[in-house]
């Protein structure tokens, strides 16, 4: 449109601020004091007026004083020849007139007023998104290389989702190469993956490696207030698409608009369905869309309608992991490139130290660094802003102001030792990366691990991390005859592992290889609200029997093995007291000089041809104690940590039931199963 009529009410300002500077600048340069007629007849009779200038009814009087004054004459024919005879000077003016434009403005302001309100309404009913009449319009952003400065080279640790999303380039920039075998360009992507992975940093990239037109739409962008209004605005952004083709539509967090028709326990939502049809109808309906590609991103792929995720629409679904520890090595490579960057910086050892960490999670870490740095004065980043930058990102803030007694302290040194030296000692735990009392967040204290991000964890491993979730609540008990609540989380997350042990995984020996896990769908996602179980009340007792007993044996294996080192669980506590925190490699050395004899075990299980994995002594311990968390438990299984209240009681071991109850109960599962 015509920047003039764009801007039609700034011109109008600026109009009508020239005539009130003219107006102000026209003013006679000295300011008359008005009075009244009789006042002025009364001077020409004294004889105090010497000279009048007449403008239509307007007198300018001088005084020989010099004194101006300003009269309002009504006609008055005997005026004239009174100051002829008093001897007044006369001087004659025509009646002032308005400057021409003046006049102009006046007659056609209201015209002009008219005009200008109707084509502001014009531009609102046939403008873009967000203004009023248009609704309907996509608030799609088209984005080109200028705006987009993001590309492959900054993408790193999601390799194979990157060469997935190169290959989609390649097609736009050279089609001729993949069609003339019969091939077609895909229609649609979906990226899917955990929060921070990188899927909307992939579509940045495309955007800023693809050169043709790239439209940027979020999934909430679609519903408005209005009926109707979604279906609108797919249409015209699939409009649009058309028009610019080849080009490339990216939709992030797509779950707002595509879940899953007909899902929760109140109907289904008419307006949000009604665009997910539209969406449907324009990705794969009568109407070809060739040279228009669809990505879109989500952390909800398990929400998402079917008919949206077959191929004809989405193609192809890539999964955005999180990354393992090259991927975590290379993502810190790409962000630590801004900063300067200490000798003593071991990348290797922060992959590896931050597993479960996202690519968010990581660039967050060496911001962070960077900040402490700052604030200590360095002209560079070095491991211990790297470590300390860790423990925030994870744990949270350093509670400086929440200073533990000296109680509290010893509690929570003892806590931590009996963790990392249940972990060293017994085989198949992940190595002690370090050992702080230091309290983050709502920790108070934390063991972090150097796990081996394996594909498989084995029946040895878990075993032995039970134990290992025991070990501080065993080193309390040894200790200071007493349980605290600390402990809580570990036993949480030692319950949950136990439990898909028996009920997933089938490492149970008396139940054997089958699986008693229920559903874990979501009634609002349109499943099934009931849930039936498929086994009988005798193999649920069995089934809590063996949680009880790998729980239970767990934690008398963790006490056997503090009781046996008592030495060093006393000296590495008294060091924690000391240093606040203690290294993997310091409990080596400090285990060696009590023990120089000791073999240390292996952290992984070795099978050999004649050597049954599953005949080894029972050694208990949390399937995900992998150092991400406290006390080597994931974060992805749960919020809580040491400082939340639960019950410390200890359960009894449970009883074998009798003879004549197993046969009773062998009687009645062959009649449930009959």
């Amino acid at each position: 449109m015509n920047p003039f009529y764009k801007n039609l009410s700034l011109w109008l300002v600026i109009i009508l601020m020239m005539i009130m500077l003219y107006n102000i600048f026209n003013q006679p340069q000295y300011a008359e004091e008005s009075i009244g007629y009789s006042e002025f007849l009364a001077m020409v009779d004294r004889d105090q007026v010497s000279n009048v200038t007449i403008q239509g009814n307007d007198l300018l009087v001088v005084t020989p004083t010099n004194q101006r004054f300003k009269v309002y004459a009504p006609d008055d024919t005997e005026l004239i020849p009174m100051l002829r005879t008093k001897g007044v000077a006369i001087k004659a003016r025509p009646p002032a007139e308005s400057p021409w434009f003046l006049t102009v403005l006046v007659s056609w302001l209201p015209m002009l007023l008219l005009i200008g309100v109707w084509i502001f309404f014009m531009r609102q009913m046939q403008g873009g998104g967000g203004k009023a009449m248009s609704f309907g319009k996509s608030k799609a952003r088209l984005m080109d290389e200028n705006t987009t400065r993001v590309t492959f080279v900054d993408v790193a640790g999601v390799e194979e989702a990157k060469e997935e999303l190169e290959e989609i380039v390649d097609f736009l920039k050279d089609p001729k190469k993949f069609t003339r075998l019969g091939g077609r360009i895909p229609k649609g992507v979906l990226l899917t993956g955990s929060p921070g992975t990188g899927k909307t940093l992939l579509a940045r990239a495309v955007a800023g490696e693809a050169g043709v037109p790239f439209f940027s739409i979020s999934g909430s962008d679609f519903v408005e207030m209005f009926v109707g209004v979604g279906a609108s605005r797919v249409r015209d952004l699939f409009n649009q698409g058309k028009k610019n083709a080849p080009c490339i539509i990216f939709i992030d967090e797509i779950d707002a608009v595509g879940r899953q028709r007909g899902a929760g326990l109140g109907g289904g939502h008419d307006e949000r369905e009604q665009t997910l049809n539209q969406m449907l109808v324009e990705m794969d309906g009568f109407e070809s869309n060739e040279g228009v590609i669809l990505i879109a991103a989500t952390n909800r792929p398990d929400v998402l309608d079917p008919a949206l995720l077959r191929p004809g629409r989405f193609d192809r679904q890539v999964v955005v992991p999180l990354p393992d520890i090259a991927g975590r090595e290379a993502i810190l490579r790409v962000h630590m490139k801004k900063s300067p960057i200490g000798k003593d910086v071991n990348i290797k050892v922060l992959a590896k130290g931050t597993p479960g960490f996202s690519g968010a999670d990581l660039e967050n870490m060496v911001n962070e660094a960077a900040l402490i740095a700052a604030k200590r004065d360095k002209d560079f980043l070095d491991m211990k802003d790297f470590e300390d930058a860790k423990d925030k990102v994870y744990m949270g803030l350093e509670r400086k102001s929440n200073v533990m007694s000296e109680e509290e302290k010893k509690v929570t040194a003892y806590h931590e030792a009996g963790h990392a030296l249940v972990a060293r000692l017994l085989p198949f735990t992940d190595p002690v990366n370090k050992i702080t009392i230091i309290p983050r967040g709502r920790a108070a204290g934390i063991t972090w691990f150097l796990p081996d991000e394996s594909v498989f964890r084995y029946k040895d491993q878990l075993i032995s991390g039970l134990s290992v979730a025991f070990g501080g609540r065993a080193a309390e008990e040894i200790i200071f005859k007493r349980i605290s609540t600390g402990a809580s989380n570990d036993i949480k997350q030692a319950t949950d592992v136990a439990q898909r042990m028996v009920r997933s995984w089938g490492m149970s020996d008396d139940l054997g290889p089958i699986s008693y896990a229920k559903g874990d769908e979501q009634i609002f996602l349109g499943r099934d609200i009931g849930q039936n179980r498929d086994y009988s009340d005798e193999t649920a007792r069995k089934i809590d029997y063996e949680i009880s007993s790998l729980i239970h044996n767990a934690y008398q294996n963790a006490l056997e093995v503090l009781k046996d080192n008592l030495e060093i669980l006393h000296k590495l506590s008294a060091m924690l007291l000391d240093k606040e925190t203690v290294s993997g490699k310091e409990l080596d050395d400090l285990i060696l000089t009590i023990r120089p004899d000791i073999i240390f075990p292996s952290h992984l299980p070795e099978m050999d041809e004649d050597d049954n994995l599953y005949d080894a002594p029972e050694r208990k311990g949390p399937e995900n104690y992998t150092g991400q968390g406290k006390d080597g438990i994931s974060p992805d299984s749960g919020d809580e940590n040491q400082d939340d209240k639960q019950d410390g009681n200890d359960s009894p071991e449970p009883e074998e039931p009798g003879q004549q109850e197993e046969d009773r109960d062998k009687k009645q599962d062959d009649d449930t199963r009959s």
